[in-house]
């Protein structure tokens, strides 16, 4: 009889355990955090200064798993294609948002995807072959103009920020040069200390190793005045090229058709994990400055935004993918 009972108690019990199982409040597993570049880099450098801190916001393991390859178009597709409950987030870039869909021939679009918040923001920095005769960007501009099949410059990828940086600067100093692309950040700085390119726009993750061992010069940074990503570098803007400015930015994005109540959560967890200052000052080291966006939807007007500008640069160039 104890037997029996005992086995009517559990059975009714089942009913509530289901119940209790299907509800679980959200996270109760880990979550992967999907980032389309390679360790060491800006993105991935973000990506996981930024995890540790989700991690202990939402008091469960967010793991980053790299997936870098044709300009994060890879990493980006895997989370369109994710289950849209959570567990499965990216880092997101303006090229997420129309870049993409021009030069490859990704199946996502920008709405496949749920804007959560914006994570950081930095410009990039102008770095020029140590030989080359000039110390400023406009002597520099005024080389480039009297022999322009003299120059060549490297980006990290066709249709990466360094490259759109690479166009702009192009066409403000009014002249065709030829673009070597790389694999990478690492790739495209070393380029420009064996002499093989001589100049680039990079992230400052890239570029700073190099730049401070005086490997090659760093002549100003992208940003509209001063950055404290490089307090000692002018801007572009403020010497010989008034009007350049390019800002690069990281973001949080889930897949589309995300529960409110999940997207939310993360929106809020996400504001609390940047408001960490030792998180903030790691994040600067490493060139990158805390931008937290002040709503989803204000992240996403964002995003749509900046993606239509990078697009249209690279219209305007005529580049595509061969």
């Amino acid at each position: 009889m104890k037997t029996e009972s005992m086995l009517k108690l559990v059975l009714a019990a089942l009913p509530l355990l289901a119940v209790s199982t299907a509800f679980a409040e959200y996270p109760d597993k880990p979550i992967t955090l999907l980032v389309g570049y390679p360790p060491g880099g800006a993105a991935d450098l973000t990506a996981r200064l930024f995890a540790d801190q989700l991690s202990q916001q939402l008091k469960q393991t967010v793991v980053v798993e790299n997936k870098p390859g044709a300009g994060g178009t890879i990493s980006t597709s895997n989370l369109a294609r994710a289950k849209s409950d959570g567990y499965t987030l990216g880092i997101g870039t303006a090229n997420s948002f129309g870049v993409d869909q021009f030069l490859y021939r990704v199946k996502y679009t920008p709405e496949d995807f749920t804007p959560i918040s914006q994570l950081v923001s930095s410009p990039l920095i102008l770095a020029v072959n140590k030989d080359i005769p000039a110390n400023t960007v406009g002597e520099l501009k005024d080389l480039i103009k009297k022999n322009p099949n003299d120059f060549n410059y490297s980006s990290s990828g066709i249709g990466g920020s360094p490259h759109i940086a690479g166009l702009m600067f192009e066409k403000a100093v009014g002249e065709d040069i030829l673009h070597v692309p790389f694999k990478g950040g690492s790739d495209s700085m070393t380029a420009i200390v064996s002499g093989q390119v001589k100049y680039s726009f990079g992230t400052a993750a890239s570029v700073l190793p190099l730049g401070k061992a005086g490997r090659y010069k760093m002549m100003g940074v992208t940003s509209p005045e001063k950055s404290p990503i490089a307090p000692d570098l002018p801007s572009l803007n403020e010497s010989g090229m008034p009007g350049f400015t390019y800002q690069i930015w990281f973001g949080l994005l889930a897949p589309k058709g995300l529960p409110e109540d999940i997207a939310d959560k993360l929106f809020n967890a996400t504001q609390k994990a940047l408001s960490n200052k030792q998180m903030q000052n790691k994040l600067l080291i490493e060139g990158n400055i805390v931008k937290a966006s002040a709503s989803r939807r204000q992240f996403k007007e964002f995003a749509m935004e900046k993606g239509n500008e990078s697009l249209d640069r690279l219209k305007a160039s005529g580049i595509q993918i061969k």
